[in-house]
């Protein structure tokens, strides 16, 4: 991952500093879609039109090209994603949160899992290691799904319009894929950068 190679150049140009911290915000793709999802062909052909493969399989290179084998074809059903944003935000910020995010990644893009699916989410948080009790307590939250959609609402207010979306310190952001360079560069910059 992008990020992970820059936190890694990082820590090489920078080892007596703390590692940076990284916290995952939610931002949803499609904030209006129906809880239940809609079915991913149907999402694909609305979206992107007779371009699709064309999109996806400049997605699948670039994918291959870093080791991942994204498995577009094996997804049925486009999910939204609140309720998984709201696990992440449940999770704690660090490790936990990161092993959850690679989960529930992996699960979609590899694996082609169900994310509208309660049960699936349950297990891939219960997996990442957060408690059964407050897996079910947050997935049953209306608060929680509206922390999700504040947060959405706020990123969309300070320009985001896409993912990656990199905010680094809260200071200096970063659009879109870039080279772990390109990012490292943004770090140095918003240490730089006053309060």
């Amino acid at each position: 991952d992008l990020l992970e190679k820059a936190l890694f150049l990082y820590a090489q140009r920078h080892p007596d500093a703390a590692t940076p911290e990284v916290h995952w915000h939610p931002f949803q793709l499609n904030p209006d879609l129906a809880p239940e999802g809609m079915d991913r062909g149907e999402y694909v052909r609305t979206k992107f039109g007779p371009r699709a493969t064309e999109v996806y399989d400049r997605v699948k290179a670039v994918g291959s090209s870093e080791g991942i084998a994204f498995n577009f074809d094996g997804i049925a059903r486009q999910p939204n994603t609140a309720a998984a944003h709201s696990l992440v935000g449940l999770a704690e910020v660090g490790e936990q949160q990161q092993r959850l995010v690679e989960a529930l990644f992996q699960a979609y893009f590899l694996e082609g899992v169900d994310l509208t699916q309660r049960s699936e989410l349950e297990r891939l948080a219960l997996g990442a290691g957060l408690s059964a009790e407050s897996v079910q307590a947050c997935l049953d939250s209306e608060e929680a799904k509206q922390q999700v959609r504040a947060s959405d609402v706020r990123a969309r207010q300070m320009g985001v319009q896409g993912v990656p979306f990199f905010i680094f310190n809260r200071k200096v952001g970063v659009s879109g894929a870039q080279d772990p360079e390109v990012l490292l560069g943004a770090m140095a910059e918003a240490e730089k950068t006053p309060a």
